[in-house]
């Protein structure tokens, strides 16, 4: 009996342990099959992610190849490798419309982003979205443009492709284009190009406060469809120079004291605070005609500028000394209390070598002047020079146009002008050996000792005496104050981002 029941028994628990093999087996696969799923999900997801940080570099490539060829020391700067055709000369504002690119195709590929109407050469569609409400609903057909420097020797020669970005479109913005009140009339309804006042951190409809805003825009494609469009906000942010107190300022400290020999028999020789535009008009609130420039305590100037008006030959109720006006009385020299110290200036002085267009070679006056010749300095092309030393003009004969460092000894003639800045600041001396010309300098001169004779700084803080010593019977014009020029001639140090945002794509 027994022994029927567990034959029984066992005869019921057949067939379990198959069942139980065949749950598990089953169990294990879904587990792989999830395993399976959750890989090709994560390789997925790790694709897409490199796709798309892959496509925003190389969006962001475009935007700082574009930023970083906007300055002019950049060798492969738009004005070096575009020097016609392209952006505008320097001082020139973008319109309001135009529209500037960069173009970067691969092999075989034709990239247009003016031809909104095909596409397969990447249209600029964005373009009519920002601009169609100030009536351009696509960019000029066909557009100035540049090629990128991945399409330029020598890297165009490399096994190695470039980011993958297609155009980068540079132009002017508006209230109207960003969607943005600017004046405060609660209407974004002005198409004038904005501008950037750089005191008060704000845009501008004056051209008046501060350098042109620029938008650049960037395509980026990438072989499997993943796009990114990316955009900045820029601005040329200048180098900071001295304040133009004066139109000649010369720096000087209690027991060195500037010293200024204005050519006594030239009546006609002037040197005016008075401002003037860049066309020579009457424009803006007067500075001093000669600022001393320095730390005197106290009542101590007196002796500076007793000593520069004493440089200029009496009396004061005729010529010369009734040319050197301002904002005071003629002849107007005053000390207005401000100044940096030699190793400020000193470091000025690096800043602008480092951002120079063009450094001046040591040598004779023939060598100096040739090379001054073959620079082409114009109204349009204004540039940033500097001479590390002495620097002699004379029989130079021409006019030039910028920004002029001297950190030697400065030789002019009179036969020489120039419409910006002129900053002798190291050895802080100006003379001359030419007696014949009538040119003048538009702008201001700044003349600041800030080195010993040999070279070596001074120390901080006090500077010691600019030396301006002309001949008696030298000609010339002399020296006009113009804040016109000034601006113009300012060295940009960077273009700085103000914004930055993707844009998204359909």
């Amino acid at each position: 009996m027994w022994a029927r029941n567990t034959i029984r028994k066992r005869r019921r628990e057949a067939g379990i342990a198959l069942l139980i093999s065949i749950f598990v087996l089953l169990l294990i696969s879904v587990v792989a099959i999830a395993l399976i799923v959750s890989s090709g999900t994560e390789s997925a997801l790790a694709g897409n992610y490199r796709s798309s940080a892959g496509v925003y570099y190389a969006a962001l490539s475009g935007l700082e190849e574009a930023r970083g060829r906007l300055l002019a020391r950049n060798p492969n700067a738009f004005k070096i490798t575009n020097p016609t055709g392209f952006l505008p000369a320097p001082g020139t504002p973008l319109n309001i419309g135009d529209a500037y690119y960069v173009i970067n195709p691969v092999p075989g590929e034709t990239v247009a982003p003016w031809d909104v109407g095909t596409s397969t050469t990447y249209p600029d569609l964005e373009f009519g979205v920002e601009f169609a409400s100030s009536g351009y609903s696509q960019p000029p057909n066909s557009s100035p443009s540049a090629n990128s420097v991945w399409n330029r020797s020598p890297l165009n020669s490399l096994n190695v492709p470039g980011p993958l970005y297609k155009w980068v479109r540079i132009n002017a913005v508006s209230e109207k284009s960003l969607n943005l009140d600017v004046d405060h009339d609660n209407l974004a309804n002005s198409t004038t190009p904005l501008y950037y006042d750089g005191t008060l951190s704000r845009f501008s409809n004056s051209s008046l406060a501060g350098p042109q805003v620029l938008e650049i825009t960037s395509l980026a494609t990438l072989p499997n469809g993943s796009q990114k469009l990316v955009q900045y906000l820029v601005v040329p942010f200048p180098v900071a120079l001295p304040p133009f107190l004066g139109a000649l300022t010369l720096s000087g400290s209690p027991g060195a004291d500037p010293v200024f020999h204005a050519p006594a028999n030239n009546n006609g020789y002037a040197v005016k605070g008075d401002g003037w535009d860049c066309n020579g008009n009457p424009a803006g609130p007067p500075v001093s005609a000669i600022n001393i420039y320095g730390d005197y305590p106290g009542s101590s100037s007196g002796s500076a500028v007793n000593g520069v008006v004493g440089g200029i030959r009496p009396p004061s109720t005729s010529p010369p000394r009734t040319n050197y006006t301002g904002q005071g009385g003629a002849p107007d020299v005053e000390y207005l209390n401000a100044f940096q110290t030699p190793s400020q200036l000193n470091a000025l002085a690096q800043t602008i070598i480092q951002s120079a267009d063009a450094v001046v070679p040591a040598g004779s006056a023939a060598t100096q002047t040739s090379f001054m010749n073959s620079l082409n300095m114009s109204p349009s092309n204004m540039l940033t020079v500097v001479s590390n030393g002495d620097l002699d003009l004379s029989h130079w004969g021409n006019t030039g146009y910028g920004l002029l460092l001297v950190t030697g000894n400065f030789t002019m003639d009179p036969d020489n002008g120039w419409r910006g800045v002129i900053l002798v600041i190291g050895q802080g001396k100006i003379n001359n050996t030419d007696n014949n010309g009538s040119r003048e300098i538009d702008g201001a001169v700044f003349v600041a000792k800030t080195n010993d004779t040999s070279g070596v700084a001074l120390p901080d803080p006090n500077l010691e005496e600019a030396s301006v010593i002309f001949d008696d019977i030298m000609e010339g014009t002399g020296i006009r104050y113009s804040s016109c020029w000034i601006q113009k001639a300012q060295p940009i140090d960077s273009y700085r981002v103000l914004s930055f945002h993707e844009i998204p794509q359909p």
